[in-house]
């Protein structure tokens, strides 16, 4: 295992994103078409929140079902705008940041999801989930 390998080596770099203009059914439709858990929020190029799948579970019965009924959601959906729902007071790294130092502020805060920043925009996101698939990759 390399210890200073950048997190550009693994991070996802087609991001999707969401501007603070969609609303809280586009964010749905898109975690559940791009089979992804979160989202970050953009205004312009800068990153100004992270939407997460768990965000909208609890405001809602997002998964509850499958079918095509979603009037319960757009209800829930429609008292809410996407900053309200949001994190907002982000940790971002740059491209160059090393796996090693992301896997740590992953392992001692209660987010699984951060902005690659570099330039002022976001290059990439990192999640939990690519630094367990980079571990399994080691074996």
């Amino acid at each position: 295992m390399k210890k200073r390998t950048p997190i550009s080596e693994i991070m996802t770099k087609k991001v999707i994103t969401l501007n603070t203009t969609d609303d809280l059914d586009t964010a749905e439709r898109l975690f559940k078409k791009n089979n992804i858990r979160h989202i970050p929020v953009v205004s312009g190029k800068e990153v100004i929140g992270m939407l997460s799948l768990t965000d909208l579970l609890r405001i809602s019965f997002a998964d509850a079902t499958e079918d095509e009924d979603e009037s319960v959601e757009t209800i829930v959906y429609n008292m809410f705008t996407i900053e309200q729902v949001m994190a907002k007071n982000l940790i971002s790294v740059s491209s160059t940041t090393t796996i090693k130092e992301v896997a740590q502020i992953l392992s001692k805060k209660e987010f699984h999801a951060i902005p690659v920043i570099d330039n002022g925009a976001i290059s990439g996101i990192v999640t939990t989930t690519d630094l367990i698939n980079y571990l399994i990759e080691q074996f």
